[in-house]
């Protein structure tokens, strides 16, 4: 499996478009009928565990280890309509076991630091919507 590292992941203006739209607000309004209260519990609960969830990714000692936190990650993602970290975590949970020790090593790592950034700007733009 190979990682493209999109334009908005490599920082500059590009990073700073993608930091705001790393939740998408219109699929989030649909999910939750339109409840803003619930938007927000849904958002808030999602800031508050996908930090947990990254590192228990970091952790994984085994293959089962390192896909059920990937797996997790991604559906929080796709529930509140992160859909840049869904996409990295889907990439991730595909991280081939089988692959050399170095490579898949490499490839774990490149999928962490990029489901690191889109954890960020994600939980980054949640903070910015309920400021107080």
């Amino acid at each position: 499996m190979k990682m493209r590292v999109p334009e908005a992941s490599c920082g500059g203006a590009g990073a700073a478009a993608a930091a705001a739209a790393a939740i998408d607000r219109a699929y989030l309004a649909r999910f939750t009928m339109g409840n803003e209260a619930l938007a927000q519990e849904v958002l808030e609960l999602f800031a508050a565990q996908a930090p947990v969830v990254l590192d228990r990714l970091r952790r994984a000692q085994s293959d089962a280890d390192w896909r059920l936190a990937a797996h997790t990650l991604k559906g929080s993602a796709a529930a509140v309509g992160a859909r840049q970290l869904q996409r990295w975590a889907e990439l991730a949970e595909r991280v081939d076991a089988r692959l050399p020790a170095v490579e898949q090593a490499a490839q774990r790592a490149l999928a962490l630091s990029l489901i690191a950034e889109a954890t960020a700007a994600a939980c980054h733009q949640i903070g910015q919507m309920y400021a107080a």
